[in-house]
């Protein structure tokens, strides 16, 4: 999917169907954060703030995700499971992986601890450890047993 800067967004801080808008700074924020990332990210993250709902995480994942991934595995992001390895079948390296938990803490305004990214090995880790701390909840215990990663 090709990268382009998102233009068509509309009203600062307004959605289709959306009464409630975002505080200008906030919605300025998120607009030049994620500027170049797929334009399905946008709409998401503002409905995400609007409302806390947890649903909107996915999109904002896999557009977040999508950013980092060499063109040529993107396909592999299509009808995606919670079973895609991160490092061996998206070819994230340890410095995307800060990048995309960077960009993660901001959207959501969470904080991702090193130990807890040296635990994310697949999608549906980095989507467990989101939903864990949007509901309060204490993080996905550790994995010892398995291998590959960042380590």
């Amino acid at each position: 999917m090709a990268e382009a800067a998102n233009t068509t967004w509309g009203a600062p801080g307004s959605l289709p169907g959306s009464a409630k808008t975002l505080p200008p700074a906030d919605d300025a924020y998120l607009r030049e954060a994620l500027k170049h990332y797929p334009a399905s990210i946008y709409p998401a993250a503002c409905r995400f703030r609007q409302t806390g709902n947890t649903q909107h995480l996915p999109a904002i994942v896999r557009g977040i995700i999508e950013r980092h991934v060499p063109p040529d595995l993107r396909a592999r992001l299509k009808d995606v499971g919670d079973d895609l390895r991160l490092a061996e079948d998206l070819g994230l390296d340890s410095l995307t992986m800060m990048e995309v938990v960077a960009l993660t803490e901001d959207v959501f305004r969470v904080s991702i601890s090193s130990e807890e990214l040296g635990r994310l090995r697949t999608l549906g880790d980095l989507r467990q450890l989101l939903t864990c701390k949007l509901c309060g909840l204490p993080g996905p215990a550790s994995k010892t047993s398995q291998t590959g990663g960042w380590d």
